[in-house]
């Protein structure tokens, strides 16, 4: 069901346009942990000479960094552009990461890529989280975590197509190319965004103090630790299962991108998935996505020297973490009151927290020597303590509304 304000058709043109940002940010985000080796190599060629490992683990901080950017610009450019049509910010948005994209092929050292890489994260956080909205208004009340999946869509496809062709790309002549055909993507999408997105209006009223009110709240706090810790199982083993292909289970390094595509077809379902159970019982959509990411990774971990099973595993990794982003997406804006423009880019700075803390901690175990294995194992314990912070957060929950004296008939959504 659409907005009555417009038609469906122009609905899903807004929405596509929309999608095809999440792509160009799924595959400018994720093509760097299918190219860590080719990064390192080309930036880093002295360390690598003598230690490719600790080569590997120094350009995984470029995912750290990222991330980094992503945490900072979140809540500040979300608060700040709050007050002004949303239509016009996602424009901006999109021709500032067009820009940092064409930093980040330009840059001549890995010093300079590091700053365009963290420059370049700083819109995306408030990108989703205005595009969240934009696509909860379009589908209405009871499926507002089907519209989140929907701009979430362009992400996980961009891990099915994007991400594993910029692997190729990147593999056959240098990985700035990859970063090139995103810079275009998002000259494509911020033409599509002037001509399809309509005017959707923000809040005059809001201020960004007003909107850092929202962090008063418990709740937003138990949501963003949750995806922060627990989703940084995730990217653990993500940051460096290209390593882990072709020097654990001993594959050519061709069969990387059919893995990353694996994993983005899992995501991708994982996605759509967790859209629609979300919209039926979140709470255990919430916690059986976490638990079942610690669950893969644990058997993930003890089968990844055959290249077969580490390759079906890292699909259903893509599908059961998936299932999670459109989950906590919605439980940050049901729980943020009426902050919801920060609310909704907060989830992503929680998310790309768990990019970074897992890149960082897979990146510390490898430099430690204990293989690449290791990162999987640092991604069960981070997963679990997500799900205890979820569990709690529930549990919290449930005494504040009996405290209230109010009634709980089932798990609450």
């Amino acid at each position: 069901m659409t907005s009555p304000q417009i038609s469906k058709g122009a609905a899903t043109a807004a929405l596509l346009s929309l999608a095809i940002g999440s792509f160009a940010i799924g595959m400018g985000e994720f093509v760097v942990m299918g190219l860590l080796p080719n990064v390192a190599q080309d930036l880093l060629p002295q360390t690598w000479a003598t230690a490719p490992g600790d080569a590997i683990a120094q350009a995984g901080w470029l995912i750290s960094l990222y991330a980094l950017g992503v945490v900072i610009g979140a809540p500040t450019i979300a608060g700040f552009v709050a007050r002004y049509p949303r239509h016009r910010v996602m424009l901006v948005l999109s021709i500032v990461l067009a820009v940092g994209n064409l930093l980040t092929v330009l840059a001549p050292t890995f010093g300079w890529v590091a700053v365009a890489r963290l420059v370049t994260g700083l819109p995306h956080g408030a990108y989703f989280g205005i595009g969240a909205l934009v696509a909860a208004d379009v589908m209405g009340p009871g499926k507002r975590a089907k519209g989140v999946a929907f701009i979430l869509t362009g992400l996980t496809v961009a891990n099915v197509v994007g991400v594993p062709l910029g692997t190729f790309l990147g593999q056959q002549i240098g990985w700035r190319a990859a970063y090139g055909v995103v810079a275009v993507l998002w000259v494509v999408t911020a033409i599509m965004i002037a001509l399809f997105v309509p005017a959707h209006p923000g809040d005059p009223g809001r201020t960004m103090r007003a909107e850092l009110r929202v962090f008063r709240i418990p709740q937003v706090w138990f949501t963003l630790a949750l995806g922060a810790i627990g989703f940084g199982g995730f990217f653990a083993l993500y940051s460096y299962v290209a390593p882990m292909v072709t020097d654990v289970a001993h594959a050519p390094e061709w069969v990387v991108p059919i893995v990353l595509v694996l994993m983005g077809v899992g995501m991708t379902i994982g996605n759509i998935i967790g859209g629609y159970l979300a919209d039926i019982n979140l709470r255990r959509t919430l916690l059986g996505g976490l638990l079942s990411i610690a669950l893969v990774l644990v058997i993930l971990a003890l089968v990844s020297h055959w290249i077969v099973p580490l390759a079906a595993l890292v699909f259903v990794m893509g599908l059961v973490s998936s299932s999670v982003n459109p989950t906590a997406q919605t439980r940050l804006m049901d729980v943020a009151e009426d902050n919801q423009s920060i609310a909704a880019a907060l989830n992503h700075s929680a998310f790309n927290i768990g990019n970074s803390l897992g890149a960082f901690l897979g990146g510390v175990v490898i430099a430690w020597g204990w293989g690449f294995v290791a990162p999987a194992w640092v991604g069960v314990g981070l997963a679990l303590i997500g799900f205890g912070i979820a569990w709690l957060s529930f549990r919290v929950e449930d005494r504040s509304r009996r405290r209230a004296g109010l009634a709980i008939a089932g798990p609450a959504d």
